[in-house]
């Protein structure tokens, strides 16, 4: 996920991540801000990584931060507990390519997770977007890794109490809690498993199955258990 490749697909749904700095002619435009830019939304179910059963459906609100990220481009993400306009802040999340990941020492590596099973089982998916649109952008996102934190864990205080929660994703059959799935399908009135049987045929890959982590220290995979991490063509 290069910037070439990020800024093509962005630009081909019509959200720019250019800065004001970019362009000198908007440069008197008004004070800059980090919330002023076009975002994507998506939206997907989150778990906490230390109790899996703990289950949310999340929004997520990114742009690209176009900073010198050894040339690849990262993005920022707000999280809502909802799409409306008294939503709940709820944590942030930092989405990097595979390469980035990589190059992160191993002791970093235990807070990131994948977004292959999230992609290619249909928990994924950008309500509002084309078909076609929605498809292009799922494919970038799908070799990316994600860091994600929830600063409220539990929405129903009146306040965010607690320390942060470490989230998680789904990575296998049989881990999503099917009243989340349920209702998160309703709200959006969406087809997981027909989404999902979908993307696998585009994509021509087999879904991941990776078990549900045993602990803060579980490093993520993006395919298998055990062996070489690739996919596997269907």
């Amino acid at each position: 996920m290069d910037r070439r490749e990020l800024f093509a697909a962005l630009g081909a749904l019509g959200v720019s991540t250019a800065a004001a700095d970019d362009h000198p002619e908007k440069k008197d435009a008004g004070p800059a801000s980090p919330m002023a830019g076009p975002h994507a939304h998506f939206c997907g179910i989150h778990m906490a990584k230390l109790d899996p059963k703990l289950q949310f459906v999340t929004q997520h609100y990114c742009t690209a931060h176009t900073g010198d990220h050894g040339g690849d481009a990262l993005f920022q993400c707000v999280l809502f507990d909802g799409t409306g306009k008294n939503a709940r802040l709820v944590g942030v999340e930092y989405l990097i390519s595979d390469a980035m990941y990589k190059a992160l020492p191993e002791t970093e590596k235990k807070y990131w997770h994948a977004h292959t099973y999230e992609v290619l089982g249909g928990g994924l998916i950008a309500p509002g977007m084309p078909p076609a649109d929605e498809a292009a952008f799922m494919k970038m996102i799908l070799p990316t890794w994600g860091k994600a934190w929830h600063t409220w864990p539990d929405p129903k205080n009146p306040v965010p109490m607690g320390e942060p929660m470490l989230i998680w994703s789904l990575m296998g059959e049989g881990q999503v809690d099917p009243k989340v799935l349920a209702a998160r399908d309703k709200e959006f009135k969406v087809d997981t498993a027909k989404i999902a049987a979908e993307r696998q045929k585009e994509f021509g890959l087999e879904l991941p199955d990776v078990a549900l982590p045993k602990g803060l220290d579980t490093v993520g995979r993006q395919w298998t258990n055990t062996g070489p991490d690739v996919p596997k063509k269907r």
